[in-house]
């Protein structure tokens, strides 16, 4: 009989770095990991594809399937800029008999975890420091001065979330910290 799926949590400040790890665990073919794409009202960055890295959608549109109930979480994250998780995103990735793995922001994990409390396991990943932090998102080039300043303060109120996770996983070495998120991942999904 199939195992039934399981729920990977990943949160973190921006620049923590949560989202190469994720992606070097999505590369690990036999941990069998699916991503699950949020949804969000703001507008792509970058090379965002929709469908790929969120699916994009109107804060109109958003607000609909909040009255839907159509989320597992969601919130607002920063004023008429929602996030949230669709209940058919992860039962699209369960019906294909994979393990459901989130990038996602700390508030939205920590309702995943109290959601499913026994078939998730949320890790923490944190910065070495707020200074490398957001070195970091100078070196992305992608945010305004304002924005940055923005995600530095959110994440001084994010890291006093990270005792409420199962694991801390402090990222001061990105190879180690990959390796670690690696086995965490393994140990859990075969437990």
């Amino acid at each position: 009989m199939k195992k039934e799926g399981k729920l990977i949590v990943f949160s973190a400040p921006s620049g923590s770095g949560k989202t190469t790890i994720v992606h070097h665990l999505l590369a690990q073919p036999e941990l069998n990991l699916d991503f699950s794409i949020s949804a969000t009202s703001r507008k792509s960055r970058g090379k965002e594809i929709n469908g790929k890295d969120y699916y994009f959608i109107s804060a109109k549109k958003f607000q609909k399937h909040i009255e839907k109930d159509d989320f597992i979480e969601w919130e607002e994250v920063y004023t008429d800029n929602y996030y949230g998780t669709l209940k058919k995103e992860v039962k699209r990735i369960w019906k294909l008999g994979k393990h459901v793995i989130f990038d996602i922001d700390v508030v939205g994990g920590l309702s995943i975890k109290n959601k499913f409390p026994d078939k998730t396991l949320a890790i923490f990943v944190q910065p070495p420091s707020i200074e490398e932090m957001e070195r970091r998102l100078r070196n992305r080039k992608t945010d305004s001065e304002e924005k940055i300043k923005e995600r530095v303060a959110k994440a001084e109120k994010e890291l006093k979330f990270a005792k409420d996770f199962d694991v801390i996983l402090v990222n001061d070495n990105l190879e180690q910290a990959k390796e670690k998120a690696y086995k965490l991942v393994e140990k859990f999904i075969n437990k």
